[in-house]
């Protein structure tokens, strides 16, 4: 028996809910439209007419009064759907969170390596977590972490802009920074 993908599973659904052909029961008439417009007649005289014309009756919708038909090729129209849902996903973007990992004593050339990379992943779009942690005695020193953090802050308010202050939580310190758009 062959598995079906997710994919596979979420685009039959999208046309389970879909009537076609015989499967429009517990209607009288239905709006069909066709290229001369839209014309009300019987099920039958629709059934009729997509037979003549070698073609599917699709329901288009099914939520008004008078039930909404078209003569159209069911494989192609599913086709299509399917096509414009693919490039609808492709030009979405989904934010994601980079986490950018820094120490209190931080040598300036790794800061600066840190902060290029910051950069990079605001420019895609993406949200950027910038976290300060604190070992052992580095904590008696808390203030010189939230220099750095505030400077990386800084250094970035061309690019982002910060969604909270930096707050400190225990050991670490971690402020999350936005694209501007």
């Amino acid at each position: 028996m062959q598995k079906r993908s997710n994919n596979q599973r979420q685009n039959n659904d999208r046309f389970s809910n879909t009537r076609i052909n015989e499967q429009i029961k517990g209607v009288d008439n239905v709006r069909l439209v066709t290229d001369e417009g839209p014309v009300i007649v019987s099920i039958e005289e629709a059934l009729r007419r997509a037979r003549e014309a070698e073609l599917d009756l699709v329901e288009v919708s099914a939520d008004q009064d008078v039930h909404v038909c078209k003569l159209i090729d069911y494989g192609k129209y599913r086709f299509e759907q399917l096509k414009k849902v693919k490039e609808a996903k492709k030009k979405q973007h989904v934010v994601t969170i980079k986490e950018i990992k820094i120490r209190p004593r931080i040598d300036s050339n790794d800061y600066e390596i840190k902060k290029k990379h910051a950069i990079e992943f605001l420019q895609k779009g993406d949200k950027v977590k910038v976290t300060l942690r604190f070992r052992g005695r580095e904590m008696l020193h808390s203030d010189l972490g939230m220099k750095v953090v505030q400077r990386m802050v800084e250094d970035l308010a061309e690019v982002a802009t910060a969604e909270k202050n930096p707050a400190q939580d225990g050991r670490t310190i971690v402020v999350v920074l936005n694209p501007k758009s």
